[in-house]
């Protein structure tokens, strides 16, 4: 493999922790400006996250409070947006990215989603400028229509590095999107089964052509393709 590029969230750290982090930063607010309880607004949100997903947890966390205001909806939902998040990289992907950088193998991030909170997530991961990380293509910066399945970033790195899809290895854990859009057109491509989409079966076009449960496996599932 010539270039490695990584998916950023469930693939090289665990995303809830981004989520609860954020909760947290929204609970804290509250309490601050209206004396609600941390740990029972951490409660709420994470048992609203867990029954119905994240579409009304700001929602039913201030209904909770007897505080809810659509304008306070959006205020919470900034707060999460911008704050600054408490996450940290799995182990296995400090080391693949040091194991692969000591190869001299250029590696590249390819995550989709709201530009300012996708950068938040990289820095705070030390990820943005890491010396191993040629660049960070947060896909919305490009355009909606650039994000996954689309393999527009990934071309734009087959074009900096000179190098044919063939050569290169991307390495995601969601099957909807992630590989579907660049395996007709020869990327090499590797799930990581983790996050909300390990169980998760799709038709065989959207699958990746190998799958994996830790990124320590990469170094001997590579010579699978």
């Amino acid at each position: 493999m010539k270039v490695v590029v990584f998916d950023l969230d469930d693939t090289l750290y665990n995303e809830i922790s981004y989520v609860e982090s954020g909760f947290r930063a929204v609970a804290e607010y509250l309490y601050e400006r209206y004396s609600s309880n941390v740990e029972e607004s951490m409660s709420i949100m994470l048992n609203e996250l867990k029954k119905n997903g994240r579409g009304k947890v700001f929602d039913r966390l201030l209904e909770y409070h007897l505080l809810y205001s659509r304008g306070r909806v959006k205020e919470c939902l900034g707060i999460y947006r911008q704050h600054k998040p408490k996450i940290e990289l799995f182990d296995d992907s400090k080391n693949c990215i040091e194991n692969l950088s000591n190869q001299n193998i250029p590696l590249y991030i390819v995550t989709d989603g709201n530009k300012m909170v996708q950068k938040r997530k990289l820095i705070a991961l030390g990820l943005y400028e890491h010396p191993a990380i040629r660049r960070c293509y947060i896909s919305r910066r490009f355009g909606i229509k650039n994000e996954k399945p689309s393999p527009y970033c990934f071309l734009q790195i087959c074009t900096v590095e000179k190098v044919d899809p063939f050569d290169v290895v991307y390495i995601g854990d969601n099957p909807n999107k992630d590989f579907v859009g660049i395996k007709p057109l020869g990327f090499k491509t590797v799930r990581i089964l983790r996050g909300g989409f390990a169980s998760l079966t799709r038709p065989k076009h959207f699958e990746a052509d190998i799958q994996i449960r830790s990124l320590d496996e990469l170094y001997n599932r590579v010579y699978d393709f």
